[in-house]
Parts: C-alpha cells; structure tokens; sequence
C-alpha cells in the first residue's frame, strides 16, 4: 500500500465532527419544514400532540418524528390516527432528504396529493389511506425504494397511475382498495411484483378477466379483489398460490367451476367468493382443513357438501345460503372450534340438523332457512346461551321445540315458520329478554299461549297464524309497548279481545281473523295511534261497533263474518271499506247496499234518541269550547305573550342573519302550519322583506293536548326543554355547508322551547310529488338530477363532513326540493354523528321509516352507514318504478318495494317494465341503470352495499344520454311544455 494512501482514510473522528458542524443547519431547515407542515394542519384543542413541535425543540423529540441515529435527521414520520384534518404540504415534507417512511394514514385529511409527492425518492414506507383526499393519485415512477404502499379508502378518484407501479419491483405491500379510480383492466404491471405478500385492490374498478399471470406472486398471504367487475374463470394460476391465508373474489362476475388443483391452497384461513356466478360442487375444498370462515353465499353451487367439513376443526364461520346444494349437512360439523355463525338458507338441503354446532357455547346465529330439513330441533340448542338468531323456517321439520329455546337471554328472532312443529309456547319465555320477532306461523303449535309472553317487553313483531293455538289472548298482552305487528288469525283462540291491547301504542297491524273470539270489539283499539291494518273476521263478536274506531287512519279493515249489530260509523261507511263488514245480518248503513239500511231497523227509535243525545253533547261542548276560547283571547290579549319578551330567548346564528328573531317568533301560527317533521311541527314564515323560511317546533313529547293551536304563544309554551331530537339536529347541521343538505340559518332556544329556522323550499318533499295529491309528471332527467343530488347530500355527511354522520332516516320524504326542482337532504332529528375512532353507534330503538328500514334491523341494532345506503336504495326505486316503498295491494301483505323488485328480476321480468309508465320510452335504459344500483344499495348483507361515495360514481356512470333530433313534447314539473331533441345520443 502506499504510503500517501492512509491520508485519504476515513477517520471516524473527523466524521463525527463534520456531522457536529453540519446537523445545526440542517435540523434548523428541517425544523422549519416541519413547521410549515404543522401550519396546514388541524387538530382539536384538547390536543397535545403538537406541544413538542416547537422551534426551541429539537426535532428528534418532536412527537411522532423518529430521526436518523448518525445524522440526526427526520428519517420516519408517524402520525396515524391523530384526528389530523387540512391539507398536507408534500412540498415541504418530500424535502427532509432522509425521510424513508410517512405514516398519516386514518385521519381526516383532505384535498389533493400534489406531485411534489415525487421527490420523497427515499420513501419505504407510504401510508395515506383511511382520509378524504380528491383527485387523482399522482405518479409514483420516482419511489423506486417504497416497500409499503396503503391508499386504502381515501377518497381518490380517477385514473390510477398503473404504469407507475413497474417501477416499484421492491414493494411488499399494495393496499389501493375502495378508492373510485377509473374502470380498468387488471393492471398486468403488477403481475411483476414478486415481492408482494399483501395486494388490497377491493373496489378500485378493475374490470375483465383475473390474469393467470397472478400465480407469479407466489408469496402472497393476503388476496383480495371483491367488489370490482370481474368476470370469467378463476384461473388456473391462482392454484399455485399456496401461501395464501386469505382471499377474497366477492361481489364481482366470476363464473365457472373452481380451477383444478384449488385445493393446493392448503394453508387458506378466509375464504370469500359470495355473490358472483360461479358453479359446480365444492369438492376442491374439501382438503383446505384451517379454514375458518368460508363465504359462498349467492352463487350457483350444486352437489353435496363435502363431508370432509365436519372435520375442519377451525371452522367458525359458514354461509353458503342461496345456491343449489343439496344433501346433509355433515353431522359434525362446527363441533371442533368456537363456532360462531352458519348460514346455509335457501338451498336444497336435507337430513337432520347436526346437533354440536354449539358445543364450545359461541355460536350467535343459526339459519337454515328454506331447505328441506328433517327431525326436530337438537336439545342441545336449548343450553345455547349466545345465540342471537334461530331461523329454521320453510323446512319439514317436526316435533316439539325444546323448552329451553324459548327462554334463551341473548336471543332476538324465532323464526319456525313453514314447518310441523308441535307442542306448546312454554311459560319460560318470559325470561326471552331480548326477544323482538317471534316467528311460528304455519305449524302445528298448540295449548294456551303463557301469559308470561306479555313480560317479554322487547317483543316487536309476533306471528303465531295458521297453528291450533286455544284458551284467551293474553289479558295483560297491552304491556307490548314495542309491539308492532300482531298476527293470531286463523288459530282456535276464545275469549274477549283483551282491552288492554288498546295500550300496544306501536302498533301498526292486527290480525286475528279465524278465530272464535266473541264478545265487544273493545273501544281502546281506537286509541292505537301508528294502526293502519286491522282484521278481526271471522269470529263471533257482537255489539256495536265503537266510534273510537273513526280516528283511526286505516288502511285494510276487516270486521265480516261476525256477529255485530247496529249502524256502521259515518267515517268507516266509505267505499275502500265496502266489503269490510260482509256476513254480519244485524249491522246497518245507509251508504253499502249490501247491508240493509238503518232506517228499517227495530231499534230506529233508539237511535234517534242516541243521534239526539250526541247532538245536546256536541252543542254543550261547542259552547263551552267557545267560552273557553274568549276566555283565553281576552288573557292573550291583556297580558305580556312569552314570544314578546326577546331577552329570555337565545338564539345561536349559523349564517349572516337579514331578520330578527321576533320576525320569526310572531309567525309561528296555526295558521301558518305547513308540516308535521318526524320529530316536530313546520311553520312558513314571511320576512317583511319577502324572504320565505321554514321554521320547526321540535316537540320533547307529544300528547292528546298538542293536536291544535290557536297562536304563537300557545304553540310555544308546548315545549319542555331540550329533546334528544333537537340536539342531534342543531350538532349536526350547524357546521354542515352542502348545497344538497338544507341550510340551518339559527337555533332560537328559550327554557320551554326549541325552535330550528331553515331555508324554505317551496316545492315539499320528493314523497308529494310522486305519491300524493301534489303529484307532478316529473321526467326521467329531473329524477335524475334528483337522486344525484341526494346522493351527494349523502355522500358528504358519509365521507366529506369532518366525522361521519349517520342520518337514520333517510326517505323521500325527507328529501325536500327547490324552486328549481333542486334536492336537499332534511331532517335530521335521528343523525347520529359516528366516533371519531370508527365505532358506530348503537341504539336500542330501530331509527327510521317503515319501508326504509334497512333488514340488519331484524338481528341488530348497530347503526352502520350502509343502513343510510339502504333507505337511499328504496329512494331510488321509487324514483325509477313511481310507487310507494310500501304498497300491500301493490306487493302483497307483509312485503316492500325491495322484494317485489327483487322477485320480479328472479323471475326473469325485464327490468325496463318495472320502470314508471310516465317516463319517455327513449329514457327508460337510463332509469333501469339506475334501478340497477338501487338493487345493489339494498343487498341485505350490508357489506355488499357501495359506500355513498361509491353511489354518486355509479349515478354519474348512469347520467342519462342527452337526445337530438326528433323533437318531442313533454310536460315539464311547472306544466309547462318543453322540446326534447330524440335520435342520437351526445
């Protein structure tokens, strides 16, 4: 070696010194970088996370930097999960040249990534996923050293830089899912890397067939691409992945048989191919013995289930519900591990139930739901304390259910329908505390129905028909305040009708037809406020009919074939009611020709006489309601009212304000009553200068006092403090600017008032203008522009507000239109706001409307967002099809909008002739697009719905073609004519 050489050898000492001299100025610039990162960023006040971050600090104590050791540099970036919102300055942060990972990932993060994202050319880690940016994911080709790369659920859109991706042979993990890129084929870049054990490209667009090049990442464990539109064969390739642990095809077009050699996937833990078309038997499963959750459901499998199920001792987790299987279930299956769930409905099943499926005391649901299944139910179930759901209807079960089923704790639905089951209701199921829907019509059940059924006060739905039930209805049954649906008909129960079933406040239907009940229709039915159906034919009351009944609003009544005398009440003698009291020779009215008139009755002279005393009362009354009226006028008018005195009220201004609220307090007259809102009353109020505003009384309750009003001080001296309502309403809306979500101007609050002041919308709700009496012909691009609108409302509270809102009531009605046929999402008073941490709310009181009401209702009461994309999927199909979500004439009894769509495309109805008759021929593929993502919103298992996010892309997809040519007259909303130009689409 030379001498002169060691003179150029590196001496430790002088390199620990030049870092000294240099790592000041360099720490210094990055402290400033960091600062001006830190600027454009957001964070609650309650937070420290930024206390460390500041000038006088050194960066290497900064929460969340970790630095290089040598260097002192920032070198990792760690800030997941902070509740950061604003947007991110990648200029600043791609300038820290030893930065090697940036984690910002589960925040709420917004705007565009901008292309200084480039020069972070050190980055081995990215993670920017679970935020709310826009726009398009810049080019990636410069990050040649990334091994992490999560943009998971961010909110991107557009084009993906696909090309980019082979550029970067060193990643490991690719997590893209749920973003709305562009449609694409499978991106063939990604087939080169080979390093890849995670790929996430769950509903990114990808569309076309899976490669068989994807077998070249044989190191994958995690493999999932659901909810894309894939179509064709598993490929063969796919097979020699063997080191996958989970993979995941749902929601897509698959078809085919599994490939050949499928089974050499022997270390597979999750396994989901649920709802696509694929078909053949499942013996190419029958070796994956780690399996633990196993999703088939909605495809067309045929044959038996391998026997070889019932000995993976890890299985926790089936559901092969709606295919074409046939055979017994293997006996011993989910007999080895904690067994949670099976779901194998709707198939062709047979044998008996196998018996230990509950061994390990885990399993919550057990649906077997329309099958061929015989035997009764094991005993062991009885002793099956977390059970959640037993549904075992539409099968050929028999015997006598075991007593202890009927007490089980945690158990929500009975569900024995369509079977010969026997026995009795045992007394015990007064300690069911959690039971909402039982289920047995269509049996054999017999004996007294317990009277301890009426301690079960979370009972919502009961349907005993069609069985040889005997003795009296339950006298204390009126304790079912949840109650909702009664259905007993065509049983062998005796006895009076119990009165206190006047006190089952919620109900909505009663059926008890075919019975041989006897004695008076008790007056307290009249008293039931949410009643629409009542059928108590076919038994042998007697008496008259009660008056109560005239305040019901009703739509099916049904009271023939008994044994009831005297005249029908003036408001029951209506046409839609003509056949209602057919086969009872002692009744009479004046107005059906199939009863004789009243006039030829023996006991005219005592009716008169009751016709004379009502009239003595009613004029008594008048007279003293009149009294008291003057009475109160003349206290109105010579005393201080409430509404006058402005310093007792407080009112909070969300916007620049152009009244005062005395403007808005002295409006609110009966006379200007426009509306009842689901949790209080609508006022319209003039401003002097012209300006219209909607003014709501949220109501903390409301009672048999609160039906009228004759001024502002009356209508306001109503409240009672605060309501849950009117919390949820002002928390939700004040922040909340959306030009599809309707404008909150202020909240005027006093100690026994709340008062909520909106934008007016003149044109009412979607609900008047295509179901009642303000119907308008509304064309297929005002609908459009109607659902797109609501669509966005709904996607900003999801996605684009600062936390998630949850509206829980979403329906026509509650989607109000402007001037300009405009749509603005409204009422709010069931929003919930979702945690920041991701948890959903729960509440023990199913939130929404009747014919919107998402089916997870029925075994849960966790409010998701994808309960909202139900209801918007019903909202949708009105707009396409014209009718109501609701309709038993239209759907049959017990049924919705939802199945009568569903059952008409299974049984092959083309879609286009479910569309609106009133909707241009030239339009209706355009509205069967949009039929076709209503029936996506409304999958009943809510993982398969799009996000709202997702919604608004799929509407935009389906924006109606624009016509030229021909030009066509059609009547506008406003009546008017307009031209639309048909024959060529733009």
């Amino acid at each position: 070696m030379p001498a002169g050489a060691n003179f150029f050898r590196p001496c430790p000492f002088l390199l620990l010194c030049f870092f000294i001299l240099i790592s000041p100025s360099h720490q210094q610039n990055e402290i400033q970088l960091l600062m001006q990162f830190k600027s454009t960023l957001k964070i609650s006040q309650s937070s420290q996370l930024f206390d460390t971050w500041t000038p006088e600090n050194s960066i290497c104590n900064f929460t969340g930097i970790i630095c290089n050791s040598t260097s002192q540099l920032v070198k990792e970036i760690y800030l997941s999960e902070q509740n950061l919102s604003g947007v991110v300055s990648f200029d600043s942060l791609c300038s820290l040249k030893s930065l090697e990972k940036l984690s910002l990932g589960s925040n709420f993060l917004y705007g565009r990534v901008s292309d200084h994202l480039k020069n972070c050319t050190k980055l081995q880690y990215l993670d920017l996923g679970y935020n709310s940016f826009s726009g398009e994911v810049p080019n990636l080709s410069s990050l040649t050293q990334l091994k992490f790369l999560s943009l998971n659920k961010s909110g991107f859109s557009g084009p993906f830089p696909w090309t980019s991706l082979s550029n970067l042979t060193s990643l490991t993990f690719l997590s893209l899912g749920d973003n709305l890129f562009d449609k694409s084929p499978f991106p063939l870049e990604i087939l080169n890397l080979n390093k890849l054990y995670w790929l996430y490209l769950t509903n990114t667009s990808i569309e076309g067939q899976i490669p068989e090049g994807i077998g070249n990442l044989t190191l994958l464990e995690n493999l999932e691409l659901s909810y894309n539109f894939l179509s064709g064969k598993i490929p063969d390739g796919i097979t020699k992945l063997t080191k996958l642990h989970q993979l995941e095809l749902y929601a897509n077009g698959l078809s085919g048989k599994f490939p050949v050699g499928f089974g050499n996937l022997s270390s597979l833990v999750n396994f989901d191919a649920s709802t696509n078309k694929l078909e053949g038997d499942l013996s190419e499963l029958k070796s994956s013995s780690l399996l633990e959750s196993l999703q088939l459901f909605e495809n067309q499998f045929s044959g038996e289930i391998p026997i070889e199920f019932g000995d993976f001792k890890f299985l926790t987790e089936l559901s092969l519900y709606t295919n074409k299987l046939s055979g017994s279930l293997p006996q011993k299956i989910g007999s080895w591990a904690d067994f949670l769930y099976i779901d194998v409905s709707e198939n062709l099943l047979t044998g008996p139930i196998p018996p230990d499926m509950c061994k390990k005391g885990k399993m919550t649901d057990l649906l077997l739901l329309q099958n061929k299944f015989t035997g009764g139910i094991p005993s062991n179930y009885a002793n099956c304390l977390p059970l959640q759901r037993l549904r075992v209807s539409n099968n050929s079960l028999s015997g006598v259910v075991p007593s202890g089923i009927w007490s089980l704790p945690d158990l929500l639905i009975i569900d024995l329908r369509l079977n010969l089951f026997e026995g009795p209701v045992t007394s015990n199921i007064g300690e069911a505390n959690s039971l909402a829907q039982l289920f047995l019509a269509n049996n054999r059940f017999n004996g007294q129905l317990p009277q301890r059924i009426s301690e079960v006060s979370s009972l919502v739905a009961i349907n005993l028909s069609s069985n040889q039930f005997s003795g009296e209805i339950p006298a204390k049954i009126g304790e079912l305040k949840k109650l909702n649906s009664l259905h007993l008909e065509y049983n062998l129960f005796t006895g009076n009708l119990p009165d206190s079933i006047g006190s089952c406040v919620s109900l909505n239907e009663i059926n008890l037809a075919g019975n041989s009940l006897s004695g008076e229709i008790p007056a307290s039915l009249g008293s039931l406020p949410n009643l629409n159906s009542l059928n108590i034919s076919d038994n042998m009351l007697s008496g008259r009919i009660p008056v109560t009944l005239s305040s019901l609003r009703l739509s099916l009544l049904d009271l023939s074939n008994n044994r009831l005398s005297g005249s029908i009440p003036n408001s029951l003698s209506i046409k839609a009611f003509s056949n209602s009291f057919l086969r009872n020779p002692d009744l009479c009215s004046e107005n059906f020709g199939s009863l004789r008139p009243c006039l030829s009755d023996s006991h005219t002279s005592k009716d008169h006489r009751t016709v004379i005393l009502c009239l003595i009362a009613g004029v008594v009354i008048l007279v003293l309601s009149l009294t008291c009226f003057a009475c109160v006028k003349f206290k109105h008018n010579n005393q201080d009212i409430p509404v006058k005195r402005l310093d007792s009220w407080d009112i909070k201004q969300f916007h620049v304000l152009s009244f005062s609220e005395d403007q808005v307090l002295n409006a609110l007259k009966q006379e200007n009553l426009i509306g009842r809102g689901g949790s209080g009353n609508v006022y319209k109020v003039v401003l002097n200068c012209g300006k219209h505003l909607a003014v709501k009384h949220i109501l903390k309750s409301v009672s048999s006092d609160e039906k009228s009003y004759r001024s502002s001080s009356a209508i306001l001296a109503k409240g009672n403090g605060r309501s849950k309502e009117y919390d949820a309403e002002v928390t939700t809306l004040s922040s909340i600017r959306h030009v599809n979500v309707v404008k909150l101007y202020c909240s005027i609050t006093s100690e026994d008032s709340n008062l909520l002041v909106y934008e007016y919308l003149p044109n009412g709700s979607l609900w008047d203008k295509l179901h009642t009496s303000q119907k308008v012909k509304m064309d297929w691009l005002v609908r459009y522009d109607i659902a797109l609108g609501a669509a966005r409302g709904l996607e900003y509270l999801h996605h684009g507000y600062d936390r998630p809102v949850m509206h829980r009531d979403v329906k026509s009605s509650n989607i109000l239109l402007d001037e300009k046929m405009k749509p603005k999402i409204a009422d709010f008073g069931l929003a919930k706001v979702l945690q920041v941490n991701g948890t959903k709310d729960s509440s023990h009181v199913v939130a929404g409307t009747h014919g919107y009401i998402a089916p997870e209702y029925a075994y849960t009461t966790k409010v998701t967002e994808k309960s909202d994309v139900y209801s918007f999927g019903v909202v949708l199909m009105e707009l396409v099809t014209g009718k109501k979500p609701v309709d038993a004439e239209e759907y049959g009894e017990n049924n919705d909008i939802v199945q009568w769509v569903c059952s008409k495309i299974r049984n092959k109805t083309s879609m286009i002739d479910l569309v609106d008759s009133s909707i241009l021929e030239g339009f209706k593929k355009d509205a069967v697009e949009v039929l076709r993502i209503a029936v996506h919103c409304t999958a009943r298992t809510p993982a398969l719905r799009p996000s709202m996010r997702m919604v608004v892309h799929m509407l935009e997809e389906a924006e109606p073609c624009k016509l030229t040519s021909v030009v066509v007259n059609s009547l506008n909303v406003d009546g008017s004519n307009k031209e639309l130009q048909t024959n060529g689409k733009n």
